[in-house]
């Protein structure tokens, strides 16, 4: 059985997204949420910055408006309105490397220029919290990121931008996101070759105590959030991925945040789904890119973000 030719035809009636708006995967929520901040965190290990995420997204949430309907605390994974029987049995290496295939046969977009800028739209949520629009840009030479603040009802929001200085190392491990992908193009066609090629260049240190898979799956995931992907280094992350112990697809589509129906693949980090730490990949059912993230603390949401709108604009504040 073709299970993936079956989750397409779920959406066949639906326009195609935007393929450069689901490039980036997760884009970092604190540039929008700590106006100011100087530190993006673009290579940063990923439970650091999304246990910032949750943070960030609790405190601002009061105050901003409100987009979409409230969220309660700690609120379960809700189930599209029409299962997907196609998805049981379907294991996460079954869903990646069907994905891998599929992604690298399409055309890459245009590399942005090094003063261009980078414009993200995520919804955003919390617990506790209201779902929340969240806008951001960062140059694609890392030279500078900017925000809007939380303005006053009545009021247009302040754009602000922040110097940055992430390329060669002049800000510890974070990298622009032209260097994210200049590590992208690089990657090997292979899911082994990958992870011995991300093992070399440990763009994020090994923790004390990590195993080699927590090691390899760090390494990934942060690559997954990078702000410009190609499509043959979208289908070797996801073939290296694929080769990762503890993955798990769900055996039917889900709403996210914003009501869209998506696939999940969960990968638990520490404990169990059920009693532990886990992260969950949101993936476009039609095209297999990655549309946002969610983090799970003993088996329910405690943060997450969903990409709306991606363009590259020739400066902050533009739209596309």
């Amino acid at each position: 059985m073709d299970e993936m030719t079956q989750v397409r035809a779920l959406r066949a009636e639906a326009p195609a997204p935007d393929r450069a708006r689901l490039a980036s995967g997760r884009t970092r929520l604190t540039e929008a949420a700590r106006a100011g901040e100087r530190h993006q965190g673009l290579w940063r290990r990923r439970e650091l910055a999304i246990l910032a995420v949750v943070a960030a997204v609790t405190a601002v949430a009061v105050t901003v408006t409100v987009l979409l309907g409230g969220t309660s605390p700690g609120r379960k994974v809700e189930p599209a309105g029409t299962p997907n029987a196609s998805l049981k049995g379907l294991s996460a290496a079954q869903l990646l490397k069907q994905a891998a295939d599929l992604v690298e046969t399409e055309p890459d977009s245009a590399v942005p220029g090094a003063d261009q800028w980078i414009y993200t739209l995520q919804m955003s949520e919390a617990p506790a919290a209201a779902v929340v629009e969240m806008p951001s840009w960062i140059r694609y030479d890392g030279s500078a990121s900017a925000s809007e603040d939380l303005a006053r009802k009545g009021q247009r929001p302040q754009l602000i931008v922040t110097p940055l200085h992430l390329e060669n190392g002049g800000e510890g491990d974070d990298r622009s996101p032209r260097e994210m992908y200049q590590v992208l193009t690089a990657l090997p066609a292979g899911g082994g070759q990958t992870l011995k090629f991300l093992r070399r260049k440990n763009a994020v240190a090994d923790r004390a105590g990590q195993t080699r898979a927590e090691s390899d799956y760090t390494e990934i995931s942060v690559l997954l959030g990078a702000h410009v992907m190609t499509s043959k280094g979208l289908a070797s992350l996801y073939r290296a991925l694929a080769t990762l112990p503890g993955g798990k697809v769900t055996d039917h589509l889900v709403k996210d945040v914003m009501g869209r129906r998506v696939i999940v693949l969960t990968y638990v980090r520490r404990g169990t789904l059920k009693s532990g730490e886990a992260d969950q990949w949101l993936f476009d059912p039609q095209t297999y890119r990655i549309t946002g993230t969610r983090m799970l603390l003993d088996g329910k949401v405690v943060g997450g973000n969903s990409t709306a709108a991606w363009a590259v604009v020739d400066k902050a504040g533009e739209r596309g």
